[in-house]
């Protein structure tokens, strides 16, 4: 993967397992992201002046920066919240990886209209 476009975290919570795994499963399917952890937490937080104690699963998600919009208007399509935690950032990791998570992500959008290169 090109340093110039990193891979990035993005972090979202959804309701429970069944939603967080087909909100996962779409993202996946359309090549948005490398790789999505879930991991179930408890989120405490004010929601219409009450505070909320609630389980849920949060969605750790492994894209490139240049698929970052894409995957922000996905998520927010598919999501089951009106106002869903949508966090990102930069990260490092190994050179393996990084190459690894290149490969299961479509093209960026500026790869895709780049003419081929002769060998």
């Amino acid at each position: 993967m090109e340093s110039s476009d990193p891979l990035m975290l993005a972090l979202t919570t959804e309701a429970d397992a069944a939603r967080a795994k087909a909100l996962s499963a779409s993202v996946l399917e359309q090549g948005l992201a490398a790789c999505i952890s879930l991991l179930p937490v408890t989120s405490l937080y004010h929601w219409n002046g009450e505070l909320c104690d609630e389980a849920e699963v949060q969605l750790l998600i492994k894209p490139r920066r240049s698929l970052l919009d894409d995957l922000e208007q996905a998520v927010l399509e598919r999501h089951s919240y009106d106002l869903p935690e949508w966090i990102c950032w930069p990260v490092g990791s190994s050179v393996a990886y990084s190459t690894w998570a290149g490969e299961q992500l479509r093209p960026s959008p500026n790869q895709e209209d780049a003419e081929p290169q002769a060998p």
